[in-house]
C-alpha cells in the first residue's frame, strides 16, 4: 500500500466516522452500535497513521517505504510513548 492509498483509506475511515455520527443523530443506530464501530474505526485509523509515519521515516532514511507493512491493532494500540 503506497502513501496515496493509505491517505485514501484514512479519508474513507473519517467519512465513515461522520456517517456513524449522522446515523446516531437520525436515530438509525444505537449509541452502543456507534461506540462499537467507532472503536474499530479508531483502531484502523491508528494503524493507517502508524503505517504512514513508518513509510515516511523509511523514505527519509533512504530505505524502501514499500517494505513497511501495517502492524497489528494490538501492537499499534499498545505502543509505549
Amino acid at each position: 500500500m503506497d502513501d496515496k492509498n493509505v491517505l485514501s483509506r484514512i479519508s474513507d475511515l473519517v467519512d465513515e466516522e461522520h456517517e456513524l455520527r449522522r446515523q446516531l443523530s437520525d436515530g438509525k443506530i444505537s449509541s452502543d452500535e456507534e461506540h462499537t464501530r467507532l472503536r474499530e474505526l479508531e483502531e484502523s485509523l491508528d494503524q493507517c497513521w502508524d503505517l504512514l509515519r513508518r513509510r515516511r521515516a523509511a523514505r527519509s532514511a533512504g530505505n524502501d517505504p514499500d517494505a513497511e507493512q501495517a502492524h497489528s491493532v494490538d501492537e499499534v494500540e499498545n505502543y509505549v510513548q
